[in-house]
């Protein structure tokens, strides 16, 4: 069909409402060239990281309205592509703003495709292929962390992963929970680093301990927690009567990527009886590589893991998985053993299971019940995004993940070598991992004597600089503040696009927006 043969042509032209497939096939063409050139484009150093526009201004671009008619095809076309237009380019080479970022065209392909079956993974009747991609990558993904068994799952995003280890760690200590609730339990608290994740807080919000629970533990000055801290809040909290069950280790902090010393931590935990998760959604790809695995060094001691490929190992969001070394059931009696016997199943299960009958069937003939995965989820249906993950690692195999992972070490530490080398410039932190945190000093503050003063001016900075490469598109670098320090420009290197000349662009470019800066 024509490129205009869209034109005329309605949603009911589609397959299955028309039993004529030429313009299902224009229709699907068209919009596979569209993102075909925006996935080529993304790549052109040359085009903007994003055509920014206000929000009264980006209405008047794309017709957002909902109508009675359908709209016809070739607007439909002209939809998306608009929406292409006007969306961040997160692969492109300038774009290092989140902690996610780049293209895996294979693993892209295995989005459109997991999209294109659209199943769901509760059960293997459903799920298939899926489930058994899932539970392989879930080993694989145990062994690096020093699981020898376990159990695992894939959630939707990090912040779930990490509700799924408060809560099983909760359950494991008092089972009753489950059906008692908060009301037959003793005061429970939890321990975090003080620059860990928000989402430890809100976990403890959703399942009904309160924000007060969680206490933050000291950082050092890479952003690390304090072992002796730690330990001493533990003894201070029960002698104030409270039951310490948890403590949230980070495996790449989100602002500063800074490893927590499992070691220490985990002694502190076996001292206390205290469950260890380990909120690894950043930084567990280091455990890819043979160089800088020593980052997590105690992993195989924790309780659980949170660990989030689509981070730096580059898959399409969202793609995030929970596991832990525990397999069998906490609770042994007569009745789960017999239940084992019939149905093996473990901690997850036990913990989240409501045994919805219209979904899992025990009695099923035609395969093991036990890939029944669904019954340990929080959720019922369930996104297939293990499809995307493992056909990236199919396709890179260990080394090729190990490669991108030494890369953006590589890129991290010349980009940081390059900001001691430049007037203006100065490192926050000696970092730890690929979150390089940098000020600039327009040559209007350059000089000002140490004290509020500066701070202040400096302070205003990073907004201003943002705001012009922004408003530009050329760079999307975040500014943000942590502990005593004043606004700062925060460097995430993980793109394996980008090379030393990008680096050596990042600070041009902020220098070029910042250098005419007066306050």
């Amino acid at each position: 069909m024509a490129e205009n043969g869209l034109k005329n042509a309605k949603y009911t032209d589609l397959l299955p409402w028309s039993s004529a497939p030429e313009t299902t096939k224009s229709f699907v063409t068209r919009i596979c060239a569209l993102l075909l050139e925006y996935v080529e484009t993304t790549f052109d150093r040359s085009t903007k990281v994003v055509d920014f526009m206000q929000p009264e201004d980006l209405k008047t671009k794309i017709d957002l309205d909902l109508r009675d008619e359908p709209e016809n095809l070739d607007k439909i076309v002209d939809l998306c592509r608009t929406s292409l237009e006007y969306s961040v380019r997160s692969g492109h080479p300038y774009f290092f703003n989140q902690l996610f970022a780049g293209i895996d065209v294979v693993a892209l392909m295995g989005d459109f495709l997991s999209s294109t079956v659209n199943v769901s993974m509760y059960t293997y009747e459903m799920g298939s292929v899926f489930v058994l991609m899932e539970q392989e990558v879930l080993k694989k993904m145990r062994s690096l962390i020093g699981f020898e068994k376990g159990d695992g799952i894939f959630a939707p995003g990090g912040s779930m992963s990490n509700i799924y280890g408060m809560n099983l760690a909760r359950y494991k200590m008092f089972p009753e929970v489950k059906t008692k609730g908060m009301r037959a339990l003793p005061p429970l608290v939890m321990f975090t680093s003080e620059e860990g994740h928000y989402s430890v807080q809100k976990s403890a919000n959703l399942l009904g301990m309160g924000t007060d629970s969680v206490i933050a533990i000291s950082t050092d000055d890479v952003g690390r927690i304090v072992p002796g801290d730690l330990r001493a809040k533990v003894l201070d909290a029960k002698s104030k009567g409270y039951c310490p069950f948890m403590v949230n280790a980070t495996s790449g902090t989100t602002v500063r990527g800074a490893f927590d010393p499992l070691n220490a931590i985990a002694d502190i935990c076996q001292e206390f009886g205290m469950w260890l998760h380990i909120d690894a959604a950043w930084g567990g790809a280091v455990l890819l590589s043979r160089k800088h695995r020593h980052l997590m060094k105690g992993s195989h001691r924790a309780d659980s893991v949170t660990w989030n490929p689509h981070k730096m190992m580059g898959v399409p969001l969202q793609c995030s998985a929970f596991m832990t070394k525990h397999e069998v059931p906490f609770k042994i009696n007569r009745f789960s053993m017999y239940y084992l016997f019939l149905c093996p199943q473990g901690v997850l299960q036990e913990c989240n299971s409501a045994h919805a009958t219209y979904l899992f069937q025990k009695d099923k003939k035609q395969y093991d019940v036990s890939l029944d995965t669904g019954d340990k989820a929080i959720q019922c249906g369930r996104h297939v995004d293990i499809a995307k993950l493992w056909l990236s690692w199919k396709a890179r195999g260990n080394s090729g993940y190990e490669r991108k992972v030494n890369h953006a070490f590589e890129m991290a530490q010349y980009l940081t070598d390059q900001v001691r080398k430049r007037e203006g410039f100065q490192l926050v932190t000696e970092p730890e991992y690929v979150n390089i945190g940098f000020w600039y000093f327009p040559p209007s503050i350059r000089d000002l004597p140490d004290g509020p003063e500066k701070t202040q001016k400096l302070h205003k900075v990073g907004p201003e600089v943002k705001k012009g490469m922004t408003k530009k598109g050329s760079l999307l670098v975040g500014y943000q503040i942590c502990k005593e320090f004043c606004n700062y420009f925060r460097m995430i290197v993980h793109n394996e696009a980008v090379g030393k000349a990008d680096m050596d662009y990042v600070l041009d470019e902020v220098e070029r927006l910042g250098k005419d800066l007066k306050f």
